[in-house]
C-alpha cells in the first residue's frame, strides 16, 4: 500500500507523565551542565583573591600572576576533562543502570561537586575547587549523552523534536539562572559566591525526587531487558493510552533482527560502512556546534557594551540580554521544530551565524570612528546568540545522535559525538586566546568559514528526520553509504561481522 492511501496515524497529545519526564530528566541534568557554564563568571575576581590568600597562608608569599593564571585556567577548562571522563564511562554505566536509572546515578557526581565547590574555601583548599569542577564535568558528560537518548526514546515520532529541545530549552535556562543568581544583589558577592555552588544540588534533588516514580524507556526495557509487561506499561503512561500495539509492535519488529546481536561497540561502529555517513554527520555537527564560535563571542560582550557607553555597574545587567535571548531562542526552536524540521533549522542557524559574524567583524573594526556602531556590534552579537540557539544549539545535535541510529548503535554513537563535543569545546577554550591575539576582531572570521561549511555539508548529505521512525531514517541512509537498503538484521549482522583484525586472527 502507498503512503499516500494508508489511514493517517492519530496524533497523542502530550501527557503529564511524559512532559515530567522531559521536564524533571533535563531539569537535573542539562540545566546543570548551562549553570555551570555561567556561574563563575560572576564570582572570578573572588576566587582568583582566595587562591592567592590560601597560597599566602600555606607558602608566605603572594602567588605569581603566571601561577595564578594557570590555576584560574585549570578551574575553567578541567570541566571539559572531566566532560568527557563522563562522556566514555556512559556505555558502561548504562547497560547496568538503564537510561533512567543512569540519571539517577548521576545526581551523585552533581551532590558531591556542590559539597566540594561549596566548602573549598571554608576549609581554604582551592584544589577541592578544581575537583569539584572535574566532578561537575563527569555529571554533564554522561547527562549529555543519557538525557537526549532516553527522551528519544519515550517520545512518540511526531513530537519527538519538541520533547528533545528540553535538553536545549534548560541548558540555556541553566546560563540565564546562573548569570540571575550571579548578580551582586544577590549571590554574587564575596561573602556569598560559594551559595552559587551550593545551588547545585538543588535541581539534583528535585530530579531524585521525582523521576523514580517514572517508566524506564520502553525501548530498552523491551529490546535489552525483554521485558514486554515492562515496555508495555511504560508506553501506556508516556502515551496516555491503553492499546500501545503499534508501537511495540515497532520496537518488536527491530528486536526480532537483534536477537542474540550483542550492542555495538565503538569500533564496530567506526568500521561499518552501514552507518558511515551517518557517523560523519554527527561528528561533523558536533564539531560545528563548538567550532562555530559562540563562546569566544562572551570574550567580546562587555568590552562591546563599554564601548557602547554603558556604566561599568550597568554591565551585570544588561549582559542579562544574552541569557534571555538563548533562552527564548531554544523555546522558539523547541515551538516550530515539528513543523520546520531539524535540517532548515540546522542549515538557517549556521547560515545566519556566518552572516552576523561577518557583519560584527565589520562593526568592530569601525568602533572607535562612529559614535553608534558599538550599538550595531551588539545587536549582532545578540542576532548570533539566537541563530546560534535556534538551531546548533537548539538541542538539535543531540536529537539526530538519537535519530541517526537505530538502538544497537546509539551508546556508541553517543560516545563518539559525546568525545567530539567534549574535545571541540576544549580545543576552542584552549586555542581562541591565541587566535584573539593574532587576529584581533578578525578572529571571528575563522567561525564564519566553520559555520558555512557547516551549512554547506548537511544542505548536501543531512536528510529530514522529522515524523519518521529509526528504521525509515536509517534506510535513507542506505544510497548514500552505497549499501543495500538492508532490513535491521542484515544491517547489524554486518556490522557484527567488522571485527578487528585481531580477533579474526
Amino acid at each position: 500500500m502507498n503512503d499516500s492511501q494508508k489511514t493517517p496515524e492519530k496524533k497523542q497529545p502530550l501527557t503529564t507523565c511524559l512532559f515530567s519526564a522531559a521536564f524533571f530528566g533535563a531539569l537535573g541534568s542539562s540545566f546543570l551542565y548551562g549553570y555551570n557554564l555561567s556561574v563563575v563568571n560572576a564570582p572570578a575576581s573572588y576566587i582568583k583573591d582566595f587562591y592567592n590568600k590560601t597560597w599566602m597562608e600555606r607558602y608566605g608569599e603572594p602567588i605569581l600572576p603566571e601561577t595564578s593564571t594557570l590555576l584560574w585556567s585549570v578551574t575553567v577548562s578541567i570541566f571539559a576533562i572531566g566532560g568527557l571522563l563522563g562522556t566514555l564511562s556512559v556505555s558502561l554505566i548504562i547497560k547496568v543502570a538503564g537510561r533512567k536509572g543512569t540519571l539517577l546515578l548521576n545526581n551523585c557526581f552533581a551532590v558531591t561537586a556542590a559539597l566540594l565547590l561549596s566548602l573549598g574555601e571554608m576549609s581554604r583548599s582551592f584544589e577541592m575547587l578544581i575537583i569539584g569542577r572535574i566532578v561537575m564535568g563527569v555529571n554533564s558528560g554522561i547527562s549529555l549523552s543519557v538525557l537526549p537518548m532516553y527522551l528519544g526514546e519515550i517520545s512518540p515520532k511526531h513530537i519527538r523534536g519538541s520533547i528533545g529541545q528540553f535538553n536545549s530549552i534548560l541548558i540555556c535556562l541553566g546560563v540565564f539562572t546562573g548569570q540571575v543568581l550571579g548578580l551582586p544583589e544577590l549571590l554574587g558577592q564575596e561573602s556569598r559566591w560559594n551559595y552559587l555552588f551550593s545551588f547545585l544540588a538543588f535541581p539534583a534533588v528535585l530530579q531524585l525526587c521525582v523521576l523514580p516514580f517514572l517508566p524506564e524507556s520502553p525501548r530498552y526495557l523491551l529490546m535489552e531487558k525483554k521485558d514486554e509487561a515492562g515496555a508495555e506499561r511504560a508506553f501506556q503512561k508516556f502515551l496516555g493510552k491503553t492499546d500501545v500495539s503499534q508501537e511495540l509492535e515497532e520496537v518488536h519488529a527491530e528486536a526480532r533482527a537483534q536477537d542474540n546481536l550483542n550492542t555495538v561497540s565503538v569500533l564496530q561502529l567506526l568500521r561499518s560502512p552501514a552507518v558511515r555517513w551517518q557517523l560523519i554527520t554527527i561528528i561533523i555537527t558536533m564539531a560545528c556546534y563548538q567550532l562555530c564560535g559562540l563562546n569566544a563571542i562572551w570574550y567580546y560582550t562587555n568590552g562591546i557594551l563599554r564601548e557602547a557607553g554603558f556604566a561599568e555597574h550597568l554591565l551585570p545587567y544588561v549582559t542579562l540580554s544574552t541569557g534571555a535571548t538563548e533562552t527564548l531562542a531554544a523555546i522558539f526552536s523547541g515551538l516550530v521544530i515539528e513543523q520546520i524540521g531539524r535540517r532548515p533549522l540546522l542549515i538557517f542557524g549556521f547560515s545566519s551565524m556566518a552572516v552576523f559574524f561577518s557583519l560584527l567583524t565589520i562593526f568592530l573594526n569601525f568602533q572607535d570612528s562612529v559614535s553608534w556602531m558599538p550599538y550595531l556590534s551588539y545587536i549582532c552579537i545578540l542576532a548570533v546568540i539566537a541563530g546560534f540557539c535556534s538551531g546548533p544549539a537548539g538541542g538539535i545535535p543531540f536529537i539526530l545522535t538519537g535519530e541517526l541510529f537505530e538502538q544497537s548503535y546509539r551508546p556508541a554513537a553517543f560516545m563518539i559525538a559525546g568525545t567530539v563535543n567534549w574535545l571541540s569545546n576544549f580545543a576552542v577554550g584552549l586555542l581562541f586566546p591565541f587566535i584573539q591575539e593574532k587576529l584581533q576582531s578578525f578572529a571571528f572570521l575563522v567561525f564564519v568559514v566553520v559555520c558555512i561549511l557547516g551549512s554547506i555539508y548537511l544542505c548536501v548529505v543531512l536528510p529530514e528526520t522529522k515524523n519518521k521512525t529509526f528504521k525509515d531514517i536509517s534506510q535513507s541512509f542506505a544510497k548514500i553509504n552505497k549499501v543495500p537498503e538492508f532490513s535491521p538484521g542484515q544491517e547489524m549482522e554486518l556490522v557484527l561481522s567488522m571485527k578487528p583484525e585481531s580477533e579474526k586472527a
